[in-house]
């Protein structure tokens, strides 16, 4: 991706210079000093694990949407979000609230929340949940709002991959524009090679382009899967879900596990699966609380994992860390409709994050709020190009890691 530096503005001010009271001064151009560049810095941490973010981009607004109606992520069949209580929160899907209030997942202001958060928390990069690129139900729009968070992502200094969703490609099919599901995989595949898996910041495991699935659940046979990786050079690091690898056979490079049920399934797949899989990536998640049910969307799912006013994601962390992998995913950063989002929130405030950041052993302070304060300023002065001018330095001192000077600039406001 095409790396946006973020300049300090550069202006060239006309001074009067001569001696006093001579005729013949003259006005001689002064330049600025040379205009302030930010290079995005890596967070020391002293856990060597890779920790990367599961993440969402499927959620619109009324003000986002073509339609002027807010995405199924906030309403599912029978919430709208155009009720406010008088607390100012909004009618949505999800037992949890939003810290930011509900939002467009393509906003620039919202990813740039997002992003420095999981920065100083110590999170290496995003795993980014994808449909594909077809124009089916919000499939286009969840590519659409992926494309602008990964052309943030570079700016901030973090690493992303791709987390496959198989299961709809039959909708693919239904709809007429690809005559097989494995036709309409590999034009996906085509996409990400052309635009994704050679980006310096995509994550790369065994000089291969990491790819993940939801699944296997359409392609369930390892002949579909090579069929699909067919035309790809090189063939990626493939990672299903746990105990599904022998659907994609020899293309499978591994597993990750997920949240199911409660610890027990993840303890069995350290103890279980791991020594078996030359790729392995363990999870760690705050809780499991869906609002299908109550939100019309389909029948709950009969289970919960308590959150535990953190416990749970201590003790998940904890588990990950014992079993010596290399990586681990958290689960998720906005899944708000399985509650199972480590985004701060009207409930667990910057809590979450706050205990990754131990996790991670970051090594500078903790600015969490003062990346709040800069969502907020963004928004209150939407129309003011020079406040916004000052946002963008302070946004540029945080990723290049000199949040003293971020929260010095933010002050000034």
């Amino acid at each position: 991706m095409i790396k946006n530096k973020i300049l300090a503005s550069v202006g060239i001010v006309l001074a009067l210079l001569g001696c006093g009271g001579d005729d013949n001064s003259a006005y001689v151009p002064v330049v600025n000093p040379p205009a302030e560049t930010f290079t995005p810095v890596p967070v020391q941490k002293t856990n060597g694990m890779k920790i990367y973010m599961h993440y969402m981009t499927w959620f619109e607004t009324n003000q986002s949407s073509d339609n002027g109606q807010w995405g199924y992520h906030w309403t599912m069949a029978n919430r709208n979000p155009n009720n406010v209580d008088p607390n100012g929160r909004r009618d949505i899907a999800s037992h949890y609230y939003p810290l930011i209030g509900p939002y467009h997942s393509g906003d620039r202001d919202v990813i740039e929340n997002h992003l420095l958060l999981m920065k100083y928390a110590g999170v290496d990069g995003l795993l980014i949940d994808w449909y594909g690129t077809y124009n089916v139900n919000d499939y286009r729009m969840i590519k659409e709002n992926a494309e602008q968070l990964i052309a943030l992502l570079d700016d901030v200094g973090l690493e992303y991959a791709i987390v496959y969703e198989d299961r709809f490609l039959q909708n693919i099919v239904n709809a007429g524009q690809a005559p097989t599901v494995t036709g309409a995989a590999k034009n996906d595949m085509a996409y990400l090679q052309s635009n994704c898996f050679n980006d310096a910041n995509y994550i790369h495991i065994n000089n291969q382009p990491l790819l993940l699935n939801f699944g296997p659940i359409t392609l369930q046979t390892p002949a579909e899967w090579t069929s699909v990786f067919s035309n790809l050079n090189p063939k990626p690091t493939f990672l299903t879900l746990w105990n599904e690898s022998g659907e994609a056979g020899a293309n499978a490079a591994g597993e990750y596990a997920w949240v199911y049920q409660n610890n027990t399934h993840l303890a069995n797949f350290y103890n279980n699966n791991i020594a078996a899989l030359d790729v392995a990536f363990g999870s760690a998640y705050p809780g499991f609380n869906d609002f299908y049910a109550q939100g019309g969307g389909g029948s709950w799912l009969g289970w919960t994992i308590d959150h535990n006013n953190g416990a749970t994601l201590d003790e998940t962390l904890t588990m990950t860390q014992n079993a010596g992998l290399d990586y681990v995913q958290l689960i998720t950063w906005n899944d708000f409709g399985e509650g199972t989002m480590l985004e701060p929130t009207v409930e667990f405030g910057y809590n979450y994050v706050e205990k990754i950041r131990t996790f991670a052993g970051v090594q500078v302070g903790n600015v969490f709020t003062d990346i709040g304060r800069l969502y907020t300023l963004r928004k209150q002065h939407q129309a003011n190009a020079a406040v916004q001018a000052k946002l963008d330095k302070a946004f540029g001192y945080f990723v290049s890691m000199q949040p003293d000077l971020a929260v010095q600039t933010l002050n000034e406001i």
